[in-house]
């Protein structure tokens, strides 16, 4: 089977959150990049938590209907986050993805820089590609 690596796959084109940034930024910002998260990170970009699509609605709703301030990311991040790095196995980060955990993870290196963002799209594609070859020698 040939190697394909979470590196390879990964975008490197994501939305980075600020933990001061008001909730309808973050909220902007995920609809720009069109993902249904992203990191929350320091000012070196390494990872202190992640905030949702989900979360950011919330907080719309709570704003919109109920008049409450303005929330910051801080406010609503979850600081528990699953991260991968770029060396973890795809196979068993995508048998993560079918339970319960989360279908989207920040990929960190050392010292915990966020470098990119992996989701079950690109786990399929790179599944996809280790596929291709032995799809071939059995037509």
């Amino acid at each position: 089977m040939n190697t394909a690596s979470i590196a390879d796959f990964m975008t490197k084109d994501f939305a980075t959150i600020r933990p001061d940034m008001p909730v309808v930024q973050a909220a902007r910002r995920l609809a720009r990049y069109r993902i249904l998260g992203g990191p929350v990170v320091d000012t070196e970009g390494r990872l202190l938590g992640w905030i949702s699509e989900q979360e950011c609605l919330q907080v719309a709703i709570q704003v919109a209907y109920y008049n409450q301030r303005v929330a910051t990311v801080r406010d609503i991040m979850r600081t528990d986050v699953l991260s991968v790095t770029p060396e973890t196995d795809p196979m068993t980060l995508a048998q993560q993805m079918l339970g319960d955990k989360p279908k989207s993870y920040p990929v960190v290196e050392a010292g915990g820089k966020v470098i990119g963002v992996i989701t079950r799209r690109h786990i399929l594609k790179l599944l996809d590609k280790l596929m291709t070859p032995a799809l071939s020698r059995s037509a």
